[in-house]
């Protein structure tokens, strides 16, 4: 490629402008690998290895899955806020709900820290503050005290939401961004999975002070690790290219598009996740532990197929078609199960299983193409905007299907979601994404 230095072994110095020989990615202007006071890489260093990105892009996983604890796993509190602690369940909801809030309130914020200081800044201090604040919220009694030291812990632990997807996008080349990106977002169920089968035991053994200690060590682990392995991704230099820095938003709706798509795409996502234990014990009759069973087995699966998706993405060279071939089937699934569910036939859990599989695929491909469209210098904002509209949502879906559930029934409830990905395939901005790069 003309006016483009090769580097002579694969980890080699940077030039001013280069690629990055162990992994394909350009870099242009001025690049740090080091953190930096100003986040437009000040000096240069040597890029890391194969081996180094991947422990990177543990330590991301790893500091995602800690704050997901953190964050939902105050809803497993619940139990033994009531019976325990005397608390309403009203009063315990609110207790539960205090860490999400704090995530909505605090994204765009984390995002904004993230493209000004780095990456590794943004997480080490998110990481230590929602480590801190779990010290707190453990030892601390008050019964209005504790909703507000998670509510600040929950925005503490936004910043592992913003900061460890621009890490994967920063170090990973195009041909396995995809995969890399998939991995890292299977930290949520896996966090939310060991919050479920922890805090809920030893809330209810040795109450619920005790069962806090588990995602403030979580999360103080994840904290070693980050500040051991974590380096900032380069990025052009501020001062030298002016056109780095410009805004994503004003060029194209491409970045408006994916979060629209996003929204809409949360919707069947959890009306399944909410809904799909209770419909097997009221309406398929299952007793408790198949159905949680089942839910589980299907999370797990669905985590497998965040990877798939993103590797296909790699494989085709876009992430906005397979995005697109993700909303065309979850619309088929999601009205397949209502019709199966209406009529009772077997099918109908089997179809639940791949609705739950289906509905979460498209997380890692929208938040790869975000960070990739926004850019080094936008790209923390970008994912704070897409999580934030996201979780707004998802927080609107409970209560809204619940009464369409209370009209209509589960069948048609599973069938009016489906509405959601029709609009969102069409959305898809496949004819405005640009070449891998």
């Amino acid at each position: 490629m003309p006016g483009v230095s090769r580097l002579r072994g694969p980890r080699g110095p940077l030039g001013k402008t280069g690629r990055d020989a162990s992994s394909g990615v350009a870099l242009t202007g001025p690049v740090s690998v080091h953190p930096s006071t100003t986040g437009t890489g000040a000096g240069t260093g040597p890029a890391p290895g194969t081996l180094r990105r991947w422990a990177m892009l543990a330590a991301g996983t790893l500091a995602q899955a800690s704050a997901a604890i953190m964050v939902h796993g105050p809803a497993f509190l619940i139990p033994a806020l009531h019976d325990r602690e005397g608390l309403s369940l009203a009063r315990a909801g609110l207790v539960a709900a205090a860490p999400t809030v704090g995530v909505m309130l605090a994204l765009v914020g984390w995002g904004w820290t993230a493209d000004r200081y780095g990456e590794r800044r943004a997480l080490v201090s998110g990481l230590a503050g929602t480590t801190l604040l779990g010290v707190v919220a453990a030892t601390t009694h008050g019964p209005w005290l504790l909703p507000a030291v998670l509510l600040l812990a929950g925005a503490a632990a936004a910043s592992t939401n913003v900061a460890s997807g621009r890490i994967v996008v920063g170090w990973f080349p195009p041909p396995r961004r995809g995969l890399a990106m998939g991995i890292r977002q299977v930290a949520q169920p896996v966090g939310v999975g060991v919050a479920a089968i922890s805090i809920a035991v030893v809330a209810g053994d040795h109450g619920v002070h005790a069962a806090l200690w588990l995602p403030t060590v979580a999360c103080g682990l994840a904290l070693a690790l980050v500040v051991a392995v974590v380096i900032d991704p380069p990025r052009p230099d501020r001062r030298q290219d002016p056109a780095a820095t410009a805004n994503p938003y004003r060029g194209d709706r491409f970045l408006a598009r994916v979060h629209g798509v996003s929204v809409l795409l949360v919707v069947p996502q959890f009306v399944v996740w909410t809904f799909a234990l209770v419909w097997l014990v009221q309406d398929r009759h299952w007793s408790p532990a198949a159905a949680g069973a089942l839910v589980a087995l299907a999370q797990v699966a669905g985590a497998l197929g965040r990877i798939g998706v993103g590797h296909l993405s790699d494989v085709v060279g876009n992430r906005m078609g397979p995005l697109r071939w993700v909303a065309v089937a979850a619309a088929v699934v999601m009205a397949a199960l209502g019709l199966a569910a209406g009529a009772g036939w077997p099918a109908a859990v089997v179809l639940l299983v791949v609705a739950t599989v289906l509905t979460v695929a498209d997380n890692g491909l929208a938040f790869t193409a975000v960070a990739e469209r926004a850019g080094p210098h936008w790209s923390g904002r970008a994912l704070g905007v897409q999580n934030t509209a996201q979780f707004l949502a998802a927080s609107l879906v409970p209560p809204v299907a619940g009464l369409a559930i209370s009209g209509l029934g589960y069948a048609p409830a599973f069938a009016l979601a489906a509405v959601f990905p029709v609009v969102a395939a069409p959305l898809v901005p496949v004819r405005s994404e640009r070449a891998l790069a």
